[in-house]
């Protein structure tokens, strides 16, 4: 058997002192650039225990080359003592004295570069944000944060108006940010509920499989009215439908009459097979319930459109014995829930598309951010928050299963779109711009 030999890590650069390293860091920092003022700020906002320090060495070095030595007669630039001031590090206020420069032909004062880009958080208070999003009490903020006991600007009401600038810059991203760039192929559109209050929130799905949050809107119900103004400004931003867009909904019938009004023949829709399975079985029992879970789920496995509705047809005839609101629940709607069977990709494609969980599964990312707050103020404050959280959670979202077969459903889709123009226009072949007028 081999003979396993055991070598000592040695700590090396591990064993210098903190001491030293805090050395190397302030001299690191007087050595600087004083033209890399971005790199200066950074690193001073990152290295709190020498900041302090640093930033007064810096401006120092600023005056000193506004104003040249002191003492020294026929200069241009005066040194005017000295101002109390404050600068941020990383998110938090810190005091300061600011020495001052003044112009003598001019009469007016030279502001230091150095010391106005310290004036505004590092990060621009994207760290406060998510502090609070996360749940930090803004009462609780200032115990739980403070990096040194002199730094002030943590009152809970000017953290509140931070939180507010930066949720308000994020609900303005997401609603006017353009979609001409995006390729998207699927749409899922869902509501959340805040007590009497709600918001509709549509996320689109792009050719190659990547999430993208289009839109949110507040709303008391997801009816026509609302859904069509929504539909109204993807549009306006630029979202391209004319090769076909996969709606994938939970069965409101006012999102499917936006849809169809809005998108016409290039619009398909999708019900969540899930939510219409929940509605047939709340009208049975728990022993009937558990029997046609399994005869539904039985049904959508089925490869191909015809045997999925032979199954769902024969399950029909069932619950019309048993129950005929279960019955009718399941009539109701039902081609809808076989739009990928008719276009033959269930296979592929169902496990991603025929439910709304990839959308369910944001919502309940969302739940994270705004449970922790009590009491809603107003409508604005309710969008600003999940317009916040939707654009810290976009970032981490993964392809949906199966994308690699999206191809084929945009083509599956503009086969479907001929046929329903025809349909629709005759099955006389018309030219482009003919047909272009027609549908204007």
């Amino acid at each position: 058997m081999p003979v396993e030999i055991s070598i000592p890590r040695t700590r090396g650069k591990g064993k210098i002192k903190v001491s030293e390293k805090r050395k190397g860091a302030q001299e690191m920092l007087r050595n600087m650039d004083t033209d890399d003022l971005d790199t200066s700020v950074a690193l001073i906002q990152a290295l709190i225990p020498c900041g302090l320090k640093t930033i007064e060495e810096k401006l120092k070095r600023e005056v000193d080359m506004l104003a040249g030595e002191k003492r020294r007669h026929g200069k241009e630039n005066l040194r005017w003592g000295d101002n109390p001031g404050s600068v941020y590090l990383q998110d938090q206020k810190v005091p300061i004295v600011v020495p001052r420069v003044r112009n003598k032909n001019n009469n007016i004062e030279i502001p230091l570069e150095m010391y106005q880009k310290l004036q505004s958080p590092y990060q621009c208070d994207r760290k406060t944000m998510l502090k609070l999003l996360n749940g930090i009490s803004t009462r609780k903020y200032k115990e739980s944060v403070e990096l040194v006991p002199e730094v002030f600007g943590l009152s809970p009401s000017n953290l509140s108006k931070r939180l507010k600038k930066n949720t308000l810059g994020s609900l303005k991203r997401l609603k006017m940010r353009s979609l001409e760039a995006y390729d998207f192929i699927c749409v899922f559109i869902d509501g959340k509920r805040y007590a009497d209050q709600g918001i509709l929130v549509a996320l689109g799905i792009t050719i190659d499989g990547e999430k993208f949050i289009l839109d949110i809107e507040q709303s008391h119900s997801e009816s026509s009215l609302v859904t069509g103004q929504l539909l109204d400004r993807l549009i306006e931003r630029g979202l391209r439908y004319k090769e076909g867009l996969l709606f994938i909904i939970d069965g409101s019938k006012g999102i499917i009459k936006a849809i169809r009004q809005k998108f016409q023949e290039y619009g398909f829709v999708q019900r969540c097979v899930w939510h219409k399975q929940q509605n047939v079985t709340s009208y049975l029992s728990n022993f009937q319930a558990e029997l046609c879970k399994r005869d539904l789920k039985y049904a959508y496995r089925k490869t191909s459109y015809k045997e999925a509705r032979e199954s769902l047809e024969a399950l029909h005839k069932r619950l019309s014995i048993i129950n005929e609101s279960a019955a009718n629940s399941l009539a109701e709607g039902l081609e809808e829930t076989l739009t990928l069977h008719r276009l033959g990709l269930s296979p592929e494609l169902c496990r991603s598309l025929n439910s709304t969980n990839c959308i369910e599964s944001i919502m309940s990312h969302i739940a994270q951010f705004t449970n922790k707050v009590d009491y809603w103020q107003n409508s604005n404050q309710i969008l600003r928050w999940n317009a916040a959280s939707l654009m810290e959670i976009e970032p981490n979202l993964r392809k949906i299963r199966g994308f690699r077969y999206l191809n084929i459903l945009r083509h599956e889709m503009k086969q479907e779109i001929k046929k329903r123009q025809e349909k629709k226009y005759g099955s006389i072949k018309k030219d482009e711009p003919a047909l272009q007028a027609i549908e204007s």
